[in-house]
């Protein structure tokens, strides 16, 4: 920018006056300088607050992030220690239930077998009763038959010739 009274290289020039420069010159120079110093000290520290106030957000936001992070971390922890946790309970159910589960198989399998063995002994006992009553009653038959043969020996002893029977005395 250039101003009145400076010259392309940037120097001001003053009006001279008995004794040196003229005064009003100098001095309107100066507040001149002064305003514009003045101006330029406001926009820097405007600059500065808003430079200011994007640090205070951007560290707001930092450790708004800065927590949320920790806090996610945390949570991420938190979950895999309670997955961690019910993978070894779950774990530890199955390993229950499959030793629950042989040794229910094994007490089936050992009543099955007691069962079996309760089913051989009593086709043997049938066996033996069926074996026994035939043999009674084959016995019963043969007495049975002695009876009639005897009854019918007897009949004929009464018995008459001639269809009379008589009578025992």
């Amino acid at each position: 920018m250039i101003w009145e009274g400076m010259d392309m290289s940037g120097e001001k020039k003053f009006g001279s006056a008995a004794f040196g420069f003229n005064k009003s010159d100098v001095n309107a120079y100066i507040e001149k300088i002064i305003h514009e110093f003045d101006q330029r000290l406001k926009e820097k520290d405007d600059e500065i607050s808003s430079l200011k106030l994007q640090i205070r957000e951007m560290k707001a936001r930092y450790d708004s992030a800065s927590n949320d992070s920790e806090a996610l971390l945390k949570e991420k922890e938190r979950i895999a220690s309670a997955l961690i946790k019910a993978q070894e309970k779950a774990d530890a159910i199955m390993e229950d239930a499959r030793a629950s589960a042989a040794a229910e198989k094994e007490r089936l399998e050992a009543a099955l077998e007691a069962e079996r063995e309760k089913i051989i002994d009593m086709k043997r006992d049938i066996k033996t009763i069926k074996a026994q009553v035939a043999e009674i009653l084959t016995s019963f038959q043969s007495q049975i038959n002695e009876a009639e043969s005897y009854i019918e020996a007897k009949e004929q002893e009464y018995t008459v010739p001639g269809g009379e029977e008589t009578e025992a005395c």
